[in-house]
C-alpha cells in the first residue's frame, strides 16, 4: 500500500452555503490556511485543510456579511459544515468542530487510512490493523478473518458505503483467501465497534466494521508494487464537479508466504479484483452513487514434501510426508450496489439502497499423503536431521468436489431526521433480503495407519485398538460428507432509533435508544421451514462530567440476535436444518476514556478502557479448522463471555499515531447441560503494539512496527474429538512485523518548481520483514497414530516463517 507522509496529513471540509431563506448561494469565496475556492451554482464547496490543528475558515460575499469558523479535522476525513449568510451582520463561530466526537460518545474506534496503508503485515489492510486492537484476535496471518470478544468469524458485520459485505462460504484455509473485499487505496474513513453497537446496524453478535470510500476533489493516481503483488487506483472528477469516481485494481500472489512454510509446494495463485465507486450529484439535495466489485481468485496448490520436527531436545521426533495430487479452488464474486440519497428538507434525508451479490465457489482436490515418523538422528557425523528409527507409518487420501452458488439481493430504505434545534436525531429503516444458495458437498478422507484402515472415530470406538482386536466390518472412509442443498431464505428487517444530546446538571450527556426486528423463513424444499422472529432493543448512555480532566464514561448494551446464515444452517453432515433458531446474547459494556496532553509540544494521548459481559442462549456450537467453521445446527448450548480491554493511543512521535493494546477475555459454553468448557475462540490474553517513528538523523526514513501476542486457542485436539474428553490448546501466537520506508518526497516543499519529484505527492521505497523473530506459530495440529504404543501424536501445522518483502509506492 502507498506509504504516506504522515507528517503532512490533511482533511477536507465541504458543504453548502445557504442564505437566510435556506437557499444556496453561488460565488461565495471560501478560504482557509491560504487556500481558496468558490461555491458553485448549487452553493457547494470543498476545501482541503491541515489535519489535527485548528484553522479558521472564512466565507465572504459582496452581498452578505462574512462568516468565520474555527475548525479541526482528522486526517483524510470529510467534515460537513453548512454556514448561513446574513445580508449585513458578520458572524464568528465559537465552537471547534471535532468529527471525532461522534465516534467518542458512541464508543466507536476510528482508524486513519494513512495508518492502514503504512503498517506492515503479511496480509496488510484494514483487518491487519484490527488485529492490533484489544478484544480482536486472530492467530492466522494469511487470513483476513478475525474474532471479537469470544465470537467467531461469522459474527462480524462489515459495511462498505452502508452496504453489507459477505465473506466466502466454502473457504477453509487462510492461504486460499487472497484479497479482502476492502481496497485500502480507496478508503476514506474506518469506524469499528467491538460491541454494544446501535440498533441501526444489523443482526450479528460481535462487532461492526463500517467503511466509507472517499469522494475525490481532483484527479489523482497511486500505484504500488511488491513481491506480493501490486495495485493501481485513480481519482477522477468532472469539470462541473457533479461526477466523481474512484476506482482501483489489485493483484496478489501469496507464493512468497506459502513457500516459506514447511510444506514444499508448487503454488500458482491468481488473486485479482477491480472496484469502482462512481457518484453523481445533480444538485445540492440529491446524490446517486454506484459501488461495484469483481473478484476472481484462483488457488492451485500441489504439495510435494513436508518435514516437521517436534518432541523435546532430548527426544526429538520428526514427521515426514510425501504428497501426490493437487488442489484446484476457485472463488469468484460479483457485487454491485446502487445508493441514492435525497435531502427532502433541511432536517429530513431519505436513502434508498439496492445491492446484489453473487458468489461462485468450488473446491476440488485429491491429495494422497504417505507419512512416517520417528526419532531424529542427532549425530553430526551421520544423516543429521533424518528419521533414524521409525515409530509409525501410514497413508491418507483427501478428496473433495464441492460447488456452491450464492445469489443475495438486498433492498433497503432509510430515513434520517436531524432535528438540530432540539439536538435530536431520529433514524429508521426497512430492509428485504433474499438469499438463494445452491450447494453440493462431496468430501471424504481415508486413513491407513500401519497397514490398518481406520474407521470413523465416533461410530467405531470399540474397534480402534487394531491390530490387537480384529475388525471384520465393512471398510468405510474415516470421514465422509455428502449433501445436495437448494436453500432460499427470505428476510425482513427493520429498525428505529432515537439519539439526543443534552445536559445533566453541568455535565454533557448523549443518549441513544432503539430496537431492531427481524423475520425470516428458510425454504429447503422439505416444507418444514417456518417463519421466525426476533426483537432486539439496544441503548447507549454517555456522560462527560464538567471536570478539569477530559474524561468521558459510556454504558451500552441490549439484546442482540444472530438469525442463521446458510453456513449456520448446515450441520456437520452437510444437511440443512431449516428451523435453527437465532442465537441470542444479552450484552453489557461499560467503559470510558481519558484524553490528555504531554510533553513540551503538548502531544495528544487517549487512554480507553472497557469491561464487557455477554450471556448467550440458543447457542449454535461449532468447530474451527484453520478458518473453516462447521456448526452442529441444533441450538443445544448456552455460553458466556466476559473481559476487559485497554488501549493507549496518541502521538508518541510528533505527527504520527501509535498505540498499545491489552485484553483479557474468557468464554465458555455448556452443551446439553454437560458443564462449562472453553469455546473454540477462548483466547485469554492479548497484547499488541502498533508504532510509527522516523530516524532523527534521516527523517526521510520511516519505521513501522506491528507486534501481536495472543495466548493459545483451544483447537489442539482432533476436530472429531469429544471436546469434553479432549481439551488441549495450541501454542501461544507471537508475531512481529517491521517495515522501513524511504520517502523521496519528504522535502518536496523545499525543492524548486520544476523538480521531477514535485510531480509526486508521495514516492517511497519500502523494505519489510514479516515474522521478524521467526516464531513458529501453529494454526492446527495434524494427528498421526503409532499403532504399537496406541498413542496419537499432534504435530503442529506451522504458519509462515521469517519472510522479506520489497515494495515501491507512488502517488500523484
Amino acid at each position: 500500500m502507498s506509504c504516506l507522509n504522515v507528517l503532512a496529513q490533511t482533511g477536507r471540509i465541504k458543504g453548502i452555503v445557504l442564505d437566510q431563506d435556506k437557499k444556496p448561494v453561488e460565488g461565495v469565496n471560501v478560504s482557509a490556511d491560504g487556500k481558496t475556492t468558490t461555491t458553485d451554482e448549487t452553493g457547494f464547496y470543498m476545501l482541503t485543510v491541515p489535519a489535527k490543528q485548528e484553522v479558521i475558515i472564512v466565507f465572504s460575499h459582496a452581498a452578505y456579511g462574512k462568516v468565520s469558523q474555527p475548525i479541526q479535522v482528522r486526517p483524510n476525513e470529510d467534515l460537513e459544515f453548512y454556514p448561513v449568510l446574513n445580508p449585513t451582520s458578520e458572524q464568528l463561530g465559537t465552537v471547534i468542530i471535532t468529527p471525532e466526537s461522534r465516534q467518542r460518545v458512541s464508543g466507536v474506534t476510528n482508524i486513519e487510512p494513512a495508518t492502514i496503508k503504512t503498517i506492515p503485515g503479511a496480509n496488510a489492510g484494514v483487518e491487519n490493523i484490527l488485529k492490533t486492537l484489544p478484544g480482536v484476535n486472530s492467530n492466522n496471518e494469511l487470513s483476513t478473518q478475525y474474532s471479537v470478544r469470544g465470537g467467531n468469524y461469522d459474527e462480524n458485520l462489515v459495511y462498505v458505503n452502508e452496504v453489507e459485505v459477505y465473506r466466502p462460504f466454502l473457504i477453509r484455509s487462510g492461504q486460499q483467501e487472497g484479497l479482502s473485499f476492502t481496497n485500502t487505496d480507496l478508503v476514506e474513513n474506518v469506524d469499528f465497534s467491538a460491541g454494544g453497537f446501535q440498533a441501526k446496524y444489523g443482526d450479528k453478535l460481535s462487532s461492526v466494521l463500517d467503511i466509507t470510500y472517499r469522494t475525490p476533489e481532483k484527479f489523482g493516481a497511486s500505484a504500488q508494487a511488491s513481491l506480493l503483488g501490486g495495485s493501481l487506483s485513480l481519482d477522477m472528477i468532472s469539470k462541473d464537479k457533479k461526477w466523481t469516481a474512484v476506482m482501483g485494481a489489485r493483484y496478489r500472489d501469496n507464493s512468497l508466504l506459502v513457500k516459506s512454510q514447511e510444506t514444499k509446494v508448487n503454488f500458482r495463485p491468481k488473486f485479482f479484483d477491480y472496484q469502482a465507486n462512481v457518484a453523481w450529484r445533480p444538485n445540492s439535495r440529491w446524490e446517486v452513487s454506484f459501488l461495484g466489485n469483481i473478484s476472481i481468485n484462483r488457488y492451485n496448490y500441489q504439495p510435494l514434501t513436508r518435514q516437521t520436527n517436534f518432541g523435546t531436545i532430548d527426544e526429538p521426533i520428526a514427521l515426514v510426508v510425501f504428497y501426490e495430487g493437487q488442489e484446484k479452488d476457485a472463488y469468484e464474486t460479483y457485487f454491485s450496489a446502487l445508493k441514492t440519497s435525497f435531502r427532502v428538507t433541511d432536517t429530513f434525508t431519505l436513502k434508498l439502497i439496492g445491492s446484489a451479490y453473487e458468489a461462485n465457489e468450488q473446491e476440488y482436490f485429491d491429495i494422497a499423503a504417505a507419512y512416517y515418523f520417528g526419532d531424529v538422528n542427532t549425530d553430526f557425523g551421520g544423516d543429521f536431521g533424518d528419521v533414524s528409527i521409525t515409530q509409525g507409518v501410514g497413508e491418507q487420501l483427501d478428496h473433495a468436489r464441492n460447488d456452491l452458488n450464492a445469489f443475495i439481493v438486498n433492498t433497503e430504505l432509510k430515513g434520517i431526521h436531524d432535528l438540530k434545534d432540539s439536538n435530536t436525531l431520529i433514524e429508521w429503516g426497512f430492509k428485504y433480503t433474499r438469499e438463494d444458495i445452491r450447494d453440493r458437498l462431496v468430501e471424504y478422507q481415508v486413513i491407513d495407519s500401519s497397514g490398518f484402515s481406520l474407521n470413523p472415530p465416533i461410530e467405531f470406538l470399540p474397534t480402534r485398538d487394531q491390530p490387537y482386536t480384529p475388525y471384520t466390518g465393512p471398510l468405510v472412509p474415516y470421514q465422509n460428507v455428502r449433501a445436495l442443498n437448494y436453500t432460499v431464505i427470505d428476510r425482513f428487517q427493520g429498525y428505529a432509533q432515537w439519539s439526543r444530546k443534552g445536559h445533566l446538571g453541568e455535565s454533557q450527556i448523549w443518549m441513544n435508544a432503539g430496537v431492531r426486528a427481524h423475520a425470516w423463513n428458510v425454504d429447503d424444499r422439505s416444507g418444514t421451514g417456518k417463519y421466525q422472529y426476533t426483537f432486539s432493543p439496544r441503548a447507549q448512555f454517555t456522560i462527560k462530567p464538567q471536570w478539569k480532566r477530559d474524561m468521558l464514561f459510556r454504558l451500552s448494551g441490549g439484546l442482540y440476535h444472530q438469525p442463521p446464515m446458510y453456513r449456520e444452517l448446515r450441520d456437520s453432515s452437510g444437511t440443512v436444518q431449516p428451523n435453527v433458531k437465532a442465537q441470542q446474547s444479552i450484552h453489557a459494556v461499560f467503559g470510558g476514556d481519558y484524553s490528555f496532553r504531554l510533553g513540551k509540544n503538548k502531544r495528544g494521548f487517549k487512554l480507553t478502557a472497557e469491561a464487557y459481559y455477554k450471556s448467550l442462549t440458543d447457542v449454535n456450537t461449532y468447530t474451527i479448522d484453520n478458518v473453516r467453521i462447521r456448526y452442529r445446527a441444533d441450538n443445544n448450548a448456552v455460553a458466556y463471555a466476559y473481559g476487559a480491554d485497554l488501549r493507549l493511543n496518541g502521538e508518541f512521535v510528533p505527527g504520527t499515531e501509535s498505540w498499545f493494546s491489552f485484553g483479557y477475555m474468557k468464554t465458555e459454553e455448556n452443551l446439553n447441560n454437560r458443564g462449562y468448557i472453553s469455546r473454540p475462540t477462548d483466547q485469554r490474553l492479548k497484547f499488541a503494539a502498533l508504532f510509527q517513528d522516523f530516524m532523527p538523523v534521516l527523517p526521510s526514513v520511516k519505521v513501522y512496527l506491528n507486534l501481536v501476542y495472543n495466548t493459545g486457542l483451544p483447537g489442539g485436539s482432533p476436530s472429531y474429538a469429544d471436546p469434553y474428553l479432549y481439551q488441549t490448546r495450541l501454542r501461544d501466537y507471537r508475531r512481529a512485523d517491521v517495515g522501513f520506508s524511504y520517502v523521496f518526497t519528504e522535502n518536496n516543499s523545499k525543492r524548486p518548481d520544476g523538480h521531477w519529484l514535485k510531480k509526486f505527492k508521495d514516492l517511497s521505497l519500502g523494505f519489510e520483514i514479516f515474522n521478524m523473530f521467526d516464531n513458529q506459530n501453529a494454526i492446527t495440529n495434524t494427528w498421526v497414530r503409532d499403532v504399537y504404543s496406541k498413542n496419537q501424536y499432534g504435530i503442529p501445522n506451522y504458519m509462515t516463517t521469517r519472510t522479506f518483502n520489497v515494495k515501491i509506492s507512488a502517488r500523484l
